[in-house]
Order: structure tokens, then sequence, then C-alpha cells
């Protein structure tokens, strides 16, 4: 596999999963916006990871069946439009319609993801699967630290229009810089999507690493969906700008993917799953009592980035291994999985605030993760086709 070709994949997977991110910083602007409430806003982030779960579910498993190039492209454009829908939100609805909507088409880096997996050798799949990883996580942090910037300077509408205008760029860009790819499978859609029951069904890897990131993603979704809110308050009293600014702290975390898919390559990638786990545990147990000092919640970004970086290339560096013909169909089950997690754990911690505010948000990214050790620890003996990578 091309190195330009890895360059272009993380890239695009780094722009586009932005997208799901840039509200998160922006909530608190946008609740003054349409005088609408922490809990009312809530449902931003919410509606558009639950969006993403639904678009992953309706659009992924084609990538098995019609050329990857030319249904990125497509999708780019679709999701092109929905954040120009955004930015002329006349009403918190609308934005909230708007958001599901950006969710629903901003689903490439789940596309992107499969493709490298399917280009690269065997032996190198985690460290590639990593390579793209790591942008796509830089993209996500950089999200936050970009649309708090641009939300305290030019307001929150400005980011969806320039992230509308990069997004129309980028889908041509795709059409002219990545390979055709070849589809794996002839089936009608009624067939591919049934087939993805049989997929649950048949692969216990792929059950077991769907409840983990269901359980991981939610609690690392619970603390951005919350961060706003605790930054605008006492002791910190910061603006969307300095929310955003925690996206860079996280990088520190986020650039270890390729060293955690080198890893998962050599060992065991379930063993560093259950390593991704822990460390986001320690993550919000620094940010529980440490979180209202500035030291202390730096320190917690960077573990729980760290640890959902981990948890998540390993978990996709096993399922890919499963069934390499159906790769775009176990990414789906896996990424809806944690995408309903995300939006479960987004809600759960607005919630959470609303009841113990800092207290509560730790507490329900504690408990999601303390059930993701038990399902861990707790004997599902899964086997994979290929004994040497588990």
């Amino acid at each position: 596999m091309k190195r330009n070709t890895i360059w272009v994949m993380a890239i695009t997977a780094g722009i586009a999963v932005a997208n799901l991110y840039y509200n998160q910083p922006l909530l608190a602007e946008m609740g003054r916006s349409f005088n609408a409430s922490a809990q009312q806003v809530g449902f931003i982030p919410m509606l558009t990871q639950i969006g993403y779960a639904l678009g992953i579910l309706l659009f992924v498993p084609l990538g098995d069946i019609i050329e990857r190039r030319r249904l990125i492209a497509t999708m780019l454009a679709a999701t092109a439009c929905a954040l120009v829908t955004a930015a002329v939100s006349p009403s918190i609805v609308w934005l909230a319609s708007a958001s599901l909507a950006i969710g629903i088409t901003t689903i490439v880096p789940q596309l992107i993801l499969p493709f490298a997996a399917h280009l690269a050798k065997p032996g190198e799949r985690g460290k590639v699967v990593g390579n793209v990883m790591s942008g796509l996580f830089i993209g996500i942090l950089l999200a936050r630290t970009v649309s708090g910037w641009i939300g305290e300077t030019l307001g929150w509408r400005a980011m969806y229009w320039i992230a509308g205008g990069l997004i129309t760029f980028l889908a041509v860009m795709v059409l002219k810089l990545l390979p055709k790819s070849q589809p794996s499978l002839k089936l009608s859609y009624q067939k591919l999507i049934h087939s993805l029951l049989g997929l649950i069904r048949s692969q216990p890897v792929l059950r077991e690493a769907s409840m983990i990131g269901f359980l991981s993603f939610g609690a690392f979704s619970a603390f951005w969906s919350t961060l706003a809110f605790l930054l605008e308050q006492s002791p910190y009293h910061y603006g969307s700008q300095v929310a955003g600014m925690f996206g860079l702290v996280g990088i520190v975390g986020s650039a270890t993917a390729p060293v955690i898919g080198k890893l998962a390559d050599k060992k065991s990638p379930r063993l560093t799953v259950g390593l991704g786990v822990t460390i986001t545990l320690l993550a919000f147990l620094v940010l529980w009592f440490f979180g209202l000092h500035l030291w202390g919640l730096a320190i917690g970004v960077i573990l729980l980035d760290l640890g959902a970086q981990s948890t998540l290339v390993s978990n996709q560096a096993r399922i890919y291994s499963l069934l390499p013909e159906a790769q775009s169909r176990l990414n789906t089950v896996y990424m809806v999985s944690n995408f309903i997690g995300g939006s479960l754990g987004s809600i759960l911690g607005i919630y959470g605030w609303s009841w113990l505010q800092w207290n509560g948000v730790c507490l329900v990214g504690l408990s999601m993760l303390a059930v993701s050790l038990a399902i861990f620890f707790g004997g599902y003996k899964c086997s994979v086709s290929v004994p040497s990578q588990e």
C-alpha cells in the first residue's frame, strides 16, 4: 500500500469526522443564541451521534458492493449540504434536525477504514489502520479546537459555513487522489443489510468488541459533551475557545495510534483493548478527583484520548481479521454500536451534569467503563479465524 494513499485516507478521515464534533465546544453559545437550556442543546450532539450510527447502518455496508471512491465522494457532497443547512438554522429544532442529517451523511471515515484495511497486507493491517485512525482522532480533537476558536471570534454559524466549503473541496480531491476499488460482493441491498444479523450471530469477537466499544465510547462522549459547561463556571470561567483548546491536549494521547496498531500486530489486539479500557477508567478517576484543577483536567484529557484510541484501534484490528470479504459490514456493526453508545453517553452526561454537576458526569463515565471491564474480564471466550492475532 502506497504511503501517499495512507496519508490521503488519514487526512480525509480526519477532516470528515470533524463535522461530528464541531458542536461540542459551541453548545453554550448555541444555547444563548436560541435562549435554550443545557438539556435542550444537549440533544444536538446526541442527535448527531444517533444520525452517525444510522448512517453507518444504512450506507457503510454499500462499501462491499459499490465502488468505494465514488461512494465516498457522494457522501461528502451530501455532508456539505447538511452543514450549510445547520449554518442557516432559524431555531433550535432546525439545528437539531440539521445535526441529525450531518450525522447520517458523515460516514466517510467508516468507508475509508475498511478500504485501508482491504488494501493493506495482513501483517501490516494494524499499523495501517492505526495510521488512518491517527488522522481520524486528530481530526476529532482539532475539530473542538478550531470550532471553539471560530465560535468565539466569528460565531458558531461561521464554523458550519467554513466546514461546508472544506468538505466540498475534499469531495473533488478524493475523486482525483484515491484509487478505485473492486466490490467484493454481488448482493442486493436487502440481502446485504440482512447479512449483518448473520455476522452478529456467528462472530463472538464482533459481539464482544461491539459491547466494549458501546460502553467505552459512551463514557468518552459523556466527558466531551459536558466539558464546555464545566469550563464556563467556577473556578474556570472560560469560553468556547478554551474548551476547544483541550482538543490540542488530547492529541498527545491520540498520536499513539500507530504504536498501538504495531503492538496489536505483534502481541494480542484483545490485550490492548483491555489496556485501553483500563486507561480510560483511570482518566475518569483523575478527572473526578482533580478535574477542578487545570493540571488535573489536562492529564485526564490525555489519558482519556489515549485510552479511547487504544480501545478503538485494537477492536478494529480484531474485527478486520475475521472475514476479509465482509470488512465494511463488520465495521458497520462495530461502529453503529460505538455511536449508539456515544449518543447515550452524551445525553447521560448532560443529565449527570444537571443532577450532580461534574460529579454526576464522572459517575456516568465510571459506571459505563466498569461494565465494559466486566465484559472484558467476564469471560467471553472468543476466537478468530487468525489465531496468531488473538
